[in-house]
């Protein structure tokens, strides 16, 4: 036995939105078909009643019941199917039947024709183009008023019957027009709105492969400027070491002792990367401080004179946030990898200075120098692109024989 929700769905399907299919929500589309066939039940049964107990009734009434009875069985099995699945081959032979009572029910008896202000909407409602509206509504109005015209030139109604019919006629017409219009801006709207949607959903693909790539660029300048310097400096000093075994063995355990310690700032790093914190240096450090420490460290692993010099500072609060010490800190960090592998140095100074509201960090050596237009380095690159985000810049200042000074500028409250 067939379930209310199966007899539903097949007398009110779901809108179909595909080509051809209406604009309408589910439930706007599920009423408005609803009323349609309320509106036939209710028109039709009242013609049957009308033709079977008024007594105005001056034609055969077994032939209106037959025509009424044949139209209700074309829209069961045509009209109702051709609305709800937006068929139009049986929408067209509905029209046929519709047509042809019509005709029937104009010679027979015109007082029923008040069903054409069902016929009417049936036809703009169903068909698929405006030219098939136009001709199915000549149609439909040709047939209801040539019972009518015989009949007035017979003098046997009123010219006022067929001039209501025309009227209706040309009524429909522009109503037909005017809803097919609205429809297809409609459907028009709902095709700019998908392609909204479409491009909405490309600019968001965008957006996130943009992110993910500036995500890449941030964790390969983290590794570069963190992880990759220590893994150079714990190279250098099992180097240094392996050299000094067995003759002086003091030093090569200071030099193993350097590799425990940068392995284990180096191990402390990637935590801290993992974990999305500051640099190990800075925690619970002063920006000062973390520099010291740096310088030292850097000294004590490459052996040459490193000193830290704050004097141009003036005692003042550097006055910077976290990500603007990360920025120096890092500058520092890249410019002391680039002296141990690049200037061959005998010695290094790192300043800090306070100018108006621009703090910066200089580092400063006495090596070979280099042509600052001709190697620009991948370091230099991210440095340059971090100093960036937070409204500063970096200046490299060297030429061949002259050493190289390396500027990191961050702005300060």
């Amino acid at each position: 036995m067939t379930s209310s929700p199966e007899l539903w769905s097949a007398a009110v399907p779901p809108p179909r939105r595909d080509d051809g299919g209406p604009p309408l929500s589910a439930r706007g589309w599920r009423i408005t078909v609803l009323v349609m066939h309320l509106a036939f039940a209710v028109l039709v049964g009242a013609a049957v009643v009308y033709v079977l107990v008024s007594a105005d009734i001056d034609a055969d009434r077994a032939v209106l019941v037959i025509a009424l009875g044949i139209l209700a069985l074309g829209y069961l099995f045509l009209g109702a199917p051709g609305v709800t699945r937006r068929d139009t081959r049986r929408s067209g032979a509905y029209f046929v039947v519709l047509v042809a009572v019509i005709a029937v029910l104009a010679w027979e008896q015109p007082s029923l024709l008040f069903l054409m202000f069902l016929a009417f909407p049936q036809i703009w409602f169903s068909v698929g183009s405006v030219r098939a509206g136009l001709l199915w509504t000549l149609a439909l109005g040709a047939a209801s008023v040539v019972g009518p015209l015989v009949r007035w030139g017979q003098g046997d109604e009123p010219l006022s019957g067929p001039g209501r019919t025309l009227v209706g006629l040309a009524f429909s017409i522009a109503m037909g027009l005017w809803v097919t219009r609205v429809l297809e801006q409609s459907e028009q709207r709902a095709a700019l709105i998908g392609e909204l949607e479409a491009t909405r959903a490309e600019l968001a693909a965008a957006h996130r492969e943009q992110g993910i790539g500036a995500e890449r660029e941030r964790w390969a300048r983290e590794v570069h400027d963190t992880l990759a310097q220590g893994y150079t400096s714990i190279v250098v000093l099992a180097q240094t070491a392996t050299a000094l075994l067995p003759g002086d063995a003091d030093a090569a355990a200071e030099r193993v002792a350097l590799i425990e310690e940068v392995a284990r700032e180096n191990l402390a790093e990637a935590r801290a990367m993992v974990a999305a914190f500051a640099p190990v240096a800075l925690d619970s450090s002063t920006l000062l401080e973390a520099l010291a420490r740096l310088a030292e460290r850097f000294g004590r692993e490459t052996g040459l004179a490193t000193r830290l010099d704050t004097a141009a500072l003036g005692g003042a609060d550097a006055g910077l946030s976290r990500p603007e010490e990360v920025v120096l800190l890092r500058g520092a960090q890249e410019a002391l990898a680039n002296v141990r592998r690049h200037a061959s140095a005998s010695a290094v100074v790192l300043r800090v200075s306070r100018i108006a509201d621009v703090v910066a960090v200089h580092v400063e050596d006495d090596g070979v120098g280099f042509d600052p237009a001709v190697a620009a380095g991948v370091g230099l690159a991210g440095l340059r692109d971090r100093a960036e985000q937070v409204g500063g810049a970096v200046d490299v200042a060297s030429a061949p024989g002259q050493g190289t000074r390396v500027t990191v500028r961050v702005p300060a409250r």
